[in-house]
């Protein structure tokens, strides 16, 4: 019975520990096409596709035919807010038509339509939020009075960005 010969090893395999010496069967010509297989099997199947970012994300929060256009839920805030910070320094008035947004820069103008009503209402952005899950914007006091959702406290709304502001170049 003859022994098979093992190939040499490497320098860098001889420092290895007992049980990672041993020659790999896989080299540069052998695992090119490897992985061209797998690369052709995983495009052709849709696994390589790119990312499609609405894939397992609630309707509410999935950009409408537009990237201006938003649709979901809109929240508000009043009272317990009242004459505190907002997250741009200004101090919250619930009076106010302002709304508070989780990306939009400060000082964008949106305009928000209450989807159950028709009724709709031009806020700045000049707060973070919101941040309960599902939900697209937070409005003030004054502006959910005007949408007429104080009684439903949450409702779906499209929001249109009217004039979206650039955040300052040194930021």
């Amino acid at each position: 019975m003859e022994v098979a010969s093992r190939p040499a090893l490497t320098k860098m395999q001889n420092r290895l520990p007992p049980f990672v010496k041993t020659a790999s069967p896989l080299n540069r010509s052998t695992l090119a096409p490897v992985v061209l297989v797998v690369s052709l099997v995983l495009f052709f199947t849709g696994w390589a596709s790119a990312p499609d970012s609405t894939k397992g994300v609630p309707s509410e929060t999935r950009r409408a035919e537009s990237p201006t256009i938003l649709d979901g839920v809109a929240s508000y805030y009043g009272k317990e807010h009242h004459g505190k910070k907002t997250a741009n320094g200004e101090i919250f008035d619930m009076n106010k038509l302002t709304a508070a947004h989780r990306s939009l820069p400060f000082g964008s103008q949106v305009k928000v339509t209450n989807l159950s009503n028709n009724r709709s209402v031009t806020v700045r952005i000049n707060d973070r939020g919101p941040y309960v899950s599902g939900r697209i914007i937070d409005l003030s006091q004054a502006a959910a009075e005007r949408l007429e959702m104080i009684q439903a406290g949450i409702v779906r709304v499209k929001v249109e960005i009217l004039a979206a502001k650039r955040p300052p170049a040194n930021l």
